[in-house]
């Protein structure tokens, strides 16, 4: 990804806050985000997710690097930190208690708008979703996403639209989560799924076609998941 849109331009107002708009109608009936413990909310969700989208589009090498640029720049500090700042201590407690509900509520709704303005790039094919599950990486002190001793990964699952190139629908479980199980979760009716070998089940395809859920199992696939 290129450092800004323009590679001779520094990014403004009036370029990010069109580019962030789909994202903030996309919070518009979000659930609220609360603070965990005693101490009010030093960054609102929203700020988070601006301070976070802004991190990758110039692609900040560490969140000090970012934390100082929105000390320091003055378009980062007008449009994108919080309104009295944000110190090191506050931004790692945001990103710590970040809410999953909300991120995911943002994708769901993020999801739809592009969907709805995407066209289809081979309508004759009908709904294809590409399914897989990857492996992520995991901190030692997230005992929830076991995989084996001394090593610690979760597994994304994915369902993605290949018509239209962007992710359908995702779910987190541990790294030993089963994967066939989620394809009649990813799978609406009268779509078809593609997958590799890996979710091949006998007992599976009788049950995905009489949920009217088709398939389609090749040698070797490659999703981009």
């Amino acid at each position: 990804m290129p450092r800004t849109f323009d590679p001779f331009q520094k990014l403004n107002a009036l370029e990010f806050f069109s580019f962030f708009q789909p994202a903030t109608e996309a919070t518009s009936r979000m659930p609220a985000l609360d603070s965990k413990g005693n101490r009010p909310l030093q960054m609102t969700f929203e700020e988070h997710l601006r301070a976070l989208v802004y991190f990758h589009l110039e692609e900040h090498h560490s969140a000090q690097h970012l934390l100082q640029v929105l000390e320091e720049d003055d378009f980062a500090k007008s449009a994108i930190a919080p309104e009295n700042g944000i110190k090191k201590s506050s931004f790692s407690e945001a990103t710590n208690s970040r809410g999953l509900e909300q991120f995911m509520y943002v994708y769901q709704n993020l999801q739809a708008q592009a969907s709805s303005i995407l066209p289809k790039q081979h309508p004759e094919l009908g709904d294809l979703v590409g399914i897989d599950g990857s492996l992520i990486d995991a901190t030692l002190s997230m005992h929830w996403a076991d995989y084996r001793k001394k090593s610690k990964k979760a597994k994304v699952h994915v369902g993605f639209d290949l018509n239209r190139a962007i992710p359908r629908k995702l779910y987190l479980t541990d790294g030993n989560g089963a994967e066939r199980p989620f394809v009649s979760l990813i799978l609406s009716d009268g779509q078809t799924g593609v997958m590799d070998r890996g979710y091949q089940s006998h007992q599976r395809f009788d049950q995905w076609q009489n949920d009217g859920k088709l398939f389609e199992v090749a040698r070797n696939i490659e999703t981009g998941v």
